[in-house]
C-alpha cells in the first residue's frame, strides 16, 4: 500500500455496527467476571487508601479525602479498562485469533473494523465506570444528578499518569515541572470535569477539558488506524 494510502482520512460506514455488537455478545458469557475485575482494583484502592489515608488528612479541596480519592478512581478505571481491551484484547482477536482478517474478508473495511474496536473498548469503560459510579453514589460520597455525567466520561478517556494527574492528592500541590507535564496528560483533564461533576458542581473549563479528551481520542483513533492499515493492508 501506497503511503498516500496509509494516510487518507478514515472511512466509516454503519457497518462497524455489528462488529461492535459481535464483540458484545462474545463479553457477555464472561460479563460478571469482567466487570469484578475491572472494578476490584479501583474500589481496593479508594477503600483502603479513603479510610486509612482519610483518618489522617480529613479533607482535600473541600471533599472527604475519600469522596476526593473516589472521583480519580472513577476516571483511572475508565482509562484502564479501555486500555486493556484495546491494547491486550483487540490484538489477540487481530493477531492471534485472526478475527480481524475474517471480518474484512466480508464486505467490511479496515476502517469499520478499527473504528468498531473503539468504540467497544469505551463501552466497556463506561460499564466500568458506572459499576464504581454506583459504589460510590451507595456509600454517600456522590451528591448531585451531576454525577451521572461523568459516565460520558468513560467514551473519550498507565502508570505515570495514574500518579501525576490527581488521582491521589492534588495536582497544585505538585512542583512547577510536574504540573506542567500534568496538564497535558488527558487523565487530569477527565479528573477535572469528574470530580466537581461528584460534588454537585459545573467544571470549570469544562469545554477545554473536554476539546482536549476529544483531540486525544481523535488522534490516538488516527493513528490506530495508519499503524493497522500498514500491517494489515498490502
Amino acid at each position: 500500500m501506497d503511503f498516500a494510502s496509509l494516510l487518507r482520512s478514515p472511512d466509516l460506514s454503519l457497518r462497524w455496527v455489528p462488529v461492535w455488537r459481535r464483540n458484545l455478545l462474545v463479553w457477555r458469557k464472561l460479563a460478571l467476571a469482567s466487570v469484578l475485575g475491572n472494578i476490584a482494583d479501583p474500589l481496593l484502592y479508594m477503600l483502603a487508601l479513603g479510610y486509612g489515608i482519610g483518618a489522617f488528612v480529613p479533607e482535600v479541596g473541600g471533599m472527604k479525602y475519600i469522596a476526593f480519592i473516589g472521583t480519580g478512581m472513577v476516571c483511572q478505571s475508565a482509562m484502564f479498562t479501555s486500555s486493556f481491551e484495546a491494547m491486550y484484547s483487540a490484538f489477540s482477536r487481530m493477531h492471534v485469533q485472526r478475527t480481524w482478517e475474517a471480518i474484512i474478508n466480508a464486505p467490511v473495511s479496515l476502517d469499520d473494523v478499527v473504528f468498531a474496536e473503539w468504540i467497544w473498548a469505551a463501552s466497556k469503560s463506561v460499564m466500568s465506570v458506572l459499576a464504581i459510579l454506583i459504589v460510590i453514589l451507595g456509600l454517600g460520597f456522590g451528591h448531585s444528578w451531576l454525577a451521572i455525567w461523568v459516565l460520558p466520561l468513560g467514551f473519550i478517556v498507565g502508570l505515570t499518569m495514574l500518579l501525576l494527574s490527581g488521582v491521589f492528592f492534588p495536582v497544585d500541590q505538585m512542583p512547577a515541572a510536574l504540573r506542567a507535564v500534568a496538564v497535558v496528560l488527558p487523565l487530569s483533564h477527565a479528573i477535572d470535569i469528574a470530580r466537581p461533576l461528584l460534588a454537585g458542581k459545573v467544571p470549570d473549563g469544562l469545554a477545554l477539558h473536554l476539546a482536549v479528551l476529544l483531540a486525544y481520542a481523535s488522534c490516538a483513533y488516527y493513528v490506530a488506524l495508519v499503524l493497522t492499515r500498514r500491517r494489515l493492508l498490502k
